[in-house]
């Protein structure tokens, strides 16, 4: 079963921005795919909704940005774990694997 990292985000996130550098890549290099999901792009932020709310049933405590790990997302999904806000590129490795084990 593939698993993934969702990054929730906003095109107005400086910190957004500035991780967007390495997480799609960090996440690759352990063997996750990686959806990068804007909130402005309501196509994309439909498709994966679903997974947003279980965590975040009214979306009050998301940090900017937050990376959902996930087993299946496209489909009957299992959430795994998550990593909220800002990290450097070593720190956010670390969070990454200490989710997926």
């Amino acid at each position: 079963m593939s698993k993934a990292v969702l990054k929730f985000s906003s095109e107005d996130c400086g910190i957004c921005h500035k991780m967007s550098f390495y997480d799609a890549k960090v996440s690759a290099e352990l063997g996750l795919d990686f959806v990068d999901i804007k909130m402005q792009d309501t196509a994309t932020y439909r498709k994966y909704r679903q997974i947003l709310l279980t965590q975040y049933p009214d979306k009050a405590d998301m940090g900017w940005p937050t990376y959902i790990i996930c087993e299946n997302p496209e489909g009957e999904f299992a959430v795994l774990g998550e990593v909220k806000g800002g990290h450097p590129k070593g720190e956010f490795r670390k969070r990454l694997q200490a989710v997926i084990g």
